[in-house]
């Protein structure tokens, strides 16, 4: 199968999420045989873009897509020296995607099954609450929809405006009391039945964070994620052994070699990595691999656009060592509808697996056709 040409396509969504601006970049490999591959990343369209331009379709344009290894390992040798903890990785994940995508088409198999096979029957998942129901204001009422779609644990971030009022240096008894309440009225509500995940997106410093851990702890959460900024494991070391509740982190780690610290420091309890950034699905499936032999599970962060989340699917469906999977109802069932050929939506709180060669899915002539969006063809 040898690579002719590579497609970015942008969907400049104009959506703002955590103060920056979040767009799509599907990319689409092109080979002799006709054959296409499907992969994608996010936020930054533009920056991504332009890293597979100068840097990565030189290095794959003439070479056989089925050397999936060797091109990953050629890729980030082109980008190692200049950085590759940005648009970089962000670029090599997109591409990756598609490479995975086109072998299982090429051998008429979902890439599960190439990655080993499925090790359930369907995907237990979890619900980022980017929703039309308002957690801060209606926490009660969202975790109930979400109950009656069988869905039984849902993540929510009611620290965030405090941290953006205070710079995450500072909280009062009264602030506290604010950030607990959506977590105090879902337990009170629904104790056990409704787990509940608390998201911090990196906003606070260490001393806060173990106040604000130590008044979870009552609670129970399902866990506590990204506390602290992702880039000092030795800190998430001390904040772990404050608190017997359990952290994750992180999507903003990326590749095998920026997830070893963690597991080797024990800072973490669920390693989460985003197919879409930290590599792809080749190094998410060994960042798993090296978690499995630390005994710790996988929870796939997926919270981008629809290809992330058959990949994610796929990635899911094999691992031995998953936990659950995020999944975005808004997503799946309003933004994603009509950008695929096929929807993959939960099933009594679960996502089934994924069926069809490669991913299962294109892109949809009605995508493609959208005013907001632009091709531009490499090669």
């Amino acid at each position: 199968m040898t690579i002719t040409g590579i497609e970015l396509i942008r969907y400049p969504r104009g959506i703002t999420v955590h103060a920056g601006t979040v767009d799509w970049l599907w990319v689409r490999i092109h080979t002799r045989s006709g054959l296409t591959g499907l992969g994608e990343t996010y936020p930054c369209s533009d920056a991504e873009a332009a890293v597979i331009e100068r840097e990565l379709a030189p290095v794959l344009l003439g070479r056989d897509a089925s050397h999936i290894d060797r091109l990953w390992a050629d890729m980030f040798l082109a980008v190692a020296y200049h950085g590759w903890a940005g648009a970089e990785m962000r670029a090599i994940s997109a591409l990756d995607i598609a490479l995975w995508d086109l072998a299982g088409k090429a051998a008429g198999q979902p890439i599960h099954r190439l990655l080993g096979g499925a090790s359930r029957d369907a995907i237990p998942v979890y619900n980022t609450c980017y929703d039309r129901v308002d957690f801060l204001t209606d926490p009660v009422r969202l975790a109930a929809e979400l109950r009656s779609m069988g869905i039984s644990a849902m993540k929510i971030w009611p620290f965030d405006p405090i941290a953006r009022r205070t710079g995450g240096n500072t909280i009062s008894a009264a602030e506290m009391r604010e950030g607990m309440e959506p977590l105090r009225a879902i337990h009170a509500e629904f104790g056990t039945e409704m787990q509940v995940a608390m998201e911090f997106h990196g906003y606070w410093n260490l001393p806060c964070a173990r106040k604000i851990a130590r008044a979870c702890e009552p609670f129970e959460p399902m866990w506590l994620e990204e506390m602290l900024p992702q880039d000092n494991l030795a800190a998430y070391r001390e904040l772990q052994s404050s608190t017997h509740l359990p952290l994750t982190i992180s999507e903003r780690l990326m590749t095998r070699w920026g997830f070893r610290e963690l597991l080797e420091n024990r800072a973490a309890s669920t390693i989460m990595p985003d197919i879409c950034w930290c590599g792809g699905i080749s190094e998410a499936k060994k960042i798993a691999s090296m978690a499995e032999t630390y005994y710790l599970p996988v929870a796939p962060h997926n919270c981008g656009g629809p290809v992330l989340h058959w990949a994610s699917a796929h990635l899911a469906a094999n691992l031995t060592n998953l936990s659950i999977l995020e999944t975005v109802r808004r997503h799946y069932l309003e933004e994603y509808r009509g950008l695929l050929t096929t929807d993959l939506v939960t099933e009594g709180g679960f996502l089934p697996l994924p069926g069809g060669p490669g991913l299962g899915v294109d892109l949809s002539a009605d995508a493609l056709a959208r005013p907001n969006v632009t091709r531009k063809l490499l090669g």
